[in-house]
């Protein structure tokens, strides 16, 4: 009976699905697979589930409402990781993701009642995961990006002393950078060529939102005012320096506290090892006596 119940819920669903497709003359799910694939920066494949959902996100933003602050902020973060999305859409998604989690709370009631309070704490994770996910991605790239800067800044430091243009050096820099700070350097550059090159410096100071890279911005920009800043640039490298040290040392400082936990696997596998044969030859001897 149980079994009957689970698949007329899943078929009903679905029946549910395609009419309300047919009346909402919703794309084909090939051709929102296709488009989704296309706009995908990693050019990944993109899965069924993924269009689905994002096609019940594109309907249900509809229905969402975000004031100009929080629309404005949220659409800066996405623009910032990568994603193509509406605020509105981003924050269905979430909605969409958890809903369909708590959906299978249905099928499991009536067979597993126990289980449903997990199903009802995983959708809820993973609608807040979902809200934060922008600002995860932007934060690891953020991070990504202060990692290579004491490099970068080395590297001006060392150009400035042959030439004072600015554009060069962000292109030769750009051949070798790594990938999240290639991309925003190609952004960057496209944007000094087409406009104003101070402009260009701030408007990549505010998509990152690092005040490490503040400080590199606001040295280029003096350089571009004509103002000698290689001793600027010299000391900005040591501080960097520091505090890429700082960094590596609370990294090394992380390493035995996750190495520890292998260390007791290990230690428990030869205790094992030692009692199994020591626990067999007492085994062994006790048969002889007896």
């Amino acid at each position: 009976m149980y079994v009957l119940l689970f698949f007329f819920a899943l078929f009903f669903a679905a029946g549910i699905y395609f009419v309300l497709a047919d009346t909402l003359n919703l794309p084909a799910l090939a051709a929102t697979k296709a488009v989704l694939t296309v706009a995908r920066q990693d050019k990944k494949q993109t899965m069924n589930l993924e269009t689905v959902i994002f096609e019940l996100s594109s309907r249900l933003s509809r229905f969402i409402t975000i004031d100009g602050y929080k629309r404005r902020k949220l659409e800066a973060s996405l623009k910032s990781a990568g994603m193509k999305l509406t605020p509105e859409t981003y924050l269905a998604k979430a909605w969409v993701k958890a809903g369909l989690t708590a959906f299978f709370i249905l099928p499991v009631l009536p067979i597993f009642p126990i289980l449903a309070p997990v199903i009802l704490f995983l959708a809820v994770a993973i609608f807040f995961r979902e809200r934060q996910a922008a600002d995860e991605m932007v934060r690891q790239k953020r991070e990504k990006i202060e990692y290579e800067l004491p490099r970068f800044v080395s590297t001006i430091s060392q150009e400035l002393k042959a030439s004072r243009d600015v554009l060069s050096i962000l292109k030769s820099y750009q051949k070798n950078a790594e990938e999240s700070f290639k991309q925003e350097l190609e952004i960057t550059i496209a944007d000094m060529k087409s406009g104003n090159e101070e402009t260009a410096l701030t408007r990549f100071e505010a998509r990152i939102g690092s005040t490490m890279l503040s400080d590199v911005v606001r040295g280029l920009i003096s350089v571009k005012r004509g103002d000698n800043s290689t001793a600027y640039f010299e000391m900005l490298s040591h501080d960097f320096k520091l505090l890429e040290l700082q960094r590596l040392k609370l990294v090394a400082m992380k390493r035995p506290g996750k190495v520890r936990k292998y260390s007791f696997f290990m230690l428990g596998c030869l205790l094992l090892m030692y009692l199994g044969v020591l626990g067999y030859e007492i085994m062994h001897a006790f048969g002889k006596l007896f």
